[in-house]
């Protein structure tokens, strides 16, 4: 079967840039480009319907272990940015591909993308590949989808 008969998840947010994350020249500083990353996955996750808590409970943590931001243009003070996140893999690990582009315009902005791997909450140990609850979670998302 193809990629396009088995979609996966995506979610795009919306915000205003707010004064507390802009530096002197009004421009976004770099480090608050996690942040935002980290609130557009937490909707793509509630979209799956395996949010943080839902993991937890699941028995695993999902920490992030490589991340890669690539900066295009900045984002400014009262400017409204769309951040999107897709689930690009998931069978060994999560990782998340994002777009930040200006919402007006669609202009990109930057690009990134994160890694997460199941680690058991009890043990601690890293998992060599999903556990079955996160495949359960995908093939239930692509039958709504239908």
């Amino acid at each position: 079967m193809t990629p396009a008969e088995h979609p996966l998840p995506s979610a795009e947010i919306c915000l205003t840039i707010p004064f507390h994350d802009v530096d002197m020249m009004q421009i976004v500083w770099h480090g608050h480009y996690v942040r935002y990353l980290e609130i557009a996955r937490c909707a793509l996750l509630e979209a799956l319907d395996y949010d943080y808590n839902d993991m937890r409970e699941s028995g695993f943590g999902w920490p992030v272990i490589d991340m890669r931001l690539r900066y295009v243009a900045p984002a400014i003070f009262t400017q409204e940015i769309a951040i999107e996140a897709r689930l690009t893999e998931w069978e060994n690990r999560l990782k998340i591909d994002y777009t930040i582009r200006d919402s007006a315009t669609r202009k990109r902005l930057n690009r990134a993308w994160t890694v997460q791997v199941a680690v058991g909450v009890e043990d601690r140990e890293m998992r060599l590949e999903s556990p079955a609850v996160l495949r359960e979670k995908i093939v239930a998302w692509q039958q709504r989808q239908v």
